[in-house]
């Protein structure tokens, strides 16, 4: 069964992100446990995380992902700023068992002007301290990034190194977005390019997994380096693109979220029936 979902609202409290999957016909989902743009933790009552767990299992929405704040950077050269993400990671991964979800994605940081190497081994190190504070192992998912300035996992090679220093109990396996890895230089319009990375995937990181795909189109050409998400095949990887990244051997079995924009459900709707059509193609 293929695991096609969106990332959903946790507005109106923890089980309305679930009702709103289960509304759109999901079978997996992912959200924030909190504000992606705060460095607030919220305390949610006993009841309330009761009622997501008991809803969810009754709902079979599977797996479950849950996305890491937007603010965190274990690579700040600011001590501040990295006890803080250090902290913000240990408190996700503790909602993380709460919640009963599966993994956690992680954007790993930005080097902020440090050397690249020193960068890494500041978030591999940041990484591992949030997993020894909750004993939560082997859940973080590396997701690839766009190749912005300062951006340290934008090539596989490079979150290899971050996956390594950080260790098996703190990386669970990667998470793939296409957007970011289009912006970063793979083109994965075509067969090529998508072989391209998972053989890079399967020689720097084996036996880690692709566990996730973030499914989203790019406003920008190829190898820009902007992080800039487009609607299902109205960006430069395109429906013909995504015909035949969606029907790669490669991605059999490996869950799919989409990260499309967003100002109302029928964007939601649209993007799903678009996916669903092309997983359906028999032509690309």
């Amino acid at each position: 069964m293929i695991r096609l979902g969106v990332h959903t609202s946790i507005a109106g409290g923890l089980h309305r992100s679930l009702e709103r999957a289960h509304e759109l016909g999901c079978n997996t989902l992912q959200i924030f446990c909190h504000s992606p743009r705060s460095w607030n933790r919220p305390e949610y009552s006993k009841e309330e995380i009761e009622r997501f767990v008991s809803l969810r299992r009754s709902l079979s929405l599977s797996p479950l992902f849950v996305h890491c704040s937007y603010l965190i950077n274990l690579s700040s050269p600011s001590p501040d700023v990295r006890e803080r993400s250090i902290g913000l990671l240990a408190f996700e991964l503790e909602m993380l068992r709460a919640l009963e979800a599966d993994y956690l994605v992680l954007h790993p940081g930005r080097a902020v002007g440090q050397p690249l190497k020193k960068a890494i081994e500041l978030a591999s190190e940041g990484i591992k301290r949030a997993v020894q504070l909750t004993e939560v192992k082997g859940r973080i998912l590396l997701e690839n990034t766009a190749g912005q300035k300062g951006d340290i996992s934008s090539e596989i090679p490079l979150i290899a190194e971050i996956a390594d220093l950080a260790g098996p109990e703190a990386v669970g396996g990667i998470c793939i977005d296409t957007c970011h890895a289009f912006q970063a230089g793979y083109d994965v319009s075509t067969g090529e390019g998508v072989k391209r990375v998972f053989s890079e995937i399967k020689r720097y990181l084996s036996p880690l997994k692709v566990e996730l795909i973030h499914l989203n189109d790019s406003k920008r050409p190829l190898s820009s380096g902007l992080d800039r998400h487009e609607h299902i095949g109205s960006g430069y990887i395109g429906e013909k693109g995504f015909c035949r990244f969606l029907n790669s051997s490669e991605l059999k079995g490996i869950p799919l979220i989409l990260e499309t924009p967003k100002e109302s459900i029928k964007d939601d709707i649209r993007n799903l029936s678009k996916v669903k059509a092309l997983l359906e193609a028999k032509d690309c």
